[in-house]
């Protein structure tokens, strides 16, 4: 009876998100001026893991009452304040591609890339209006949270402060904070009680923490995911390993240590890095904090009904941990 009922379920939530897809294109060709619509198309169409908005239809079926069209709004304010940060971050980063296609900064210039991401947090924060103010207060502090993650993360950590702890701060606000308001969004729209609404956040922050962890993982472990490996090295930015190394008192890490402090512009020298650092006792130590995280999100779901909404967030556990393996 379970396997048949998950089955029916994720037949349902297949048929949600089409109906997402739709909704974001509607938004593009909502634009007046044409250049406007066809730049906005330009990340929104090159799709992505949609992993925002499968949180929104997950949580949706955990209240009373289920709504399709708000839990369609719903997802498309996540979606859209997603891929308008992406336009932002190519800029910042001076990204090339993104999602398998030309970035929108090098298509069209860092202005327009920064502009047409603002016109897309405009229309999200239009859509959102649309489901109420619980709903717009949450997307504000959200929208607020994203960028002062940003923000930390540009600046780096302050003389004294823990790195470690400071970069925990930086992705629980660049990505921890919009995955627990997809979330919260979903069991929202079905009006789902309030002690279920509070444990749901505390897993969709948990969950968007292993979710970027793992990110910064495959950059330096995976050869498979189409993601070529060693970028945040070669530009220096500190993920889990590379702080937990730089924390180690181990003699036998100095060269590691030396080798990543230099210039990687250089192939070869970055190709060793990675070697060296993938065979590194960091990579387990960052695979732990990631289980550990992914199994304090699971416990929070003790508290929900039994049901294949239930099970599929329990799953969802498992895949954000077996991206970064």
């Amino acid at each position: 009876m379970t396997l048949a009922e998950d089955e029916a379920f994720r037949a349902r939530v297949e048929q949600q998100l089409e109906g997402v897809e739709r909704r974001l294109g509607q938004v593009a060709l909502g634009a007046d001026n044409p250049f406007i619509a066809e730049a906005s198309r330009h990340v929104i169409n090159a799709g992505g893991k949609r992993f925002r908005p499968l949180l929104v239809a997950l949580t949706s079926h955990l209240g009373p009452q289920p709504s399709d069209e708000r839990m369609e709004l719903a997802s498309a304010v996540v979606e859209l304040t997603h891929v308008a940060s992406l336009y932002h971050d190519d800029v910042m980063d001076e990204a090339s591609m993104r999602r398998g296609v030309t970035s929108a900064n090098v298509a069209y210039g860092n202005s327009i890339a920064i502009m047409v991401g603002d016109w897309l947090f405009s229309r999200a924060s239009s859509l959102v209006t649309q489901l109420g103010t619980e709903f717009v207060r949450l997307q504000a502090d959200t929208f607020s949270e994203l960028v002062a993650g940003q923000i930390g993360e540009m600046r780096g950590s302050d003389a004294g402060e823990d790195p470690l702890s400071h970069y925990l701060d930086v992705i629980a606000g660049k990505t921890g904070a919009l995955i627990r308001t997809s979330v919260l969004f979903g069991a929202m729209t079905s009006h789902a009680e309030p002690r279920v609404l509070e444990a749901l956040g505390r897993f969709g922050m948990q969950i968007g923490m292993v979710f970027q962890l793992s990110d910064d993982l495959i950059d330096i472990t995976s050869t498979t995911t189409g993601k070529t490996p060693g970028t945040d090295l070669r530009e220096h930015v500190a993920t889990l390993p590379i702080l937990l190394l730089d924390a180690s008192e181990d003699p036998e890490d100095e060269p590691l240590k030396q080798l990543l402090a230099d210039d990687l512009a250089d192939d070869r020298e970055l190709a060793r890095a990675l070697s060296m650092l993938r065979a590194s006792h960091v990579i387990e130590e960052a695979r732990d904090e990631i289980m550990a995280r992914a199994e304090a999100a699971r416990a929070e779901l003790a508290i929900l009904p039994q049901g294949p909404a239930r099970r599929a967030l329990d799953r969802v556990c498992d895949e954000v941990v077996s991206r970064s393996h």
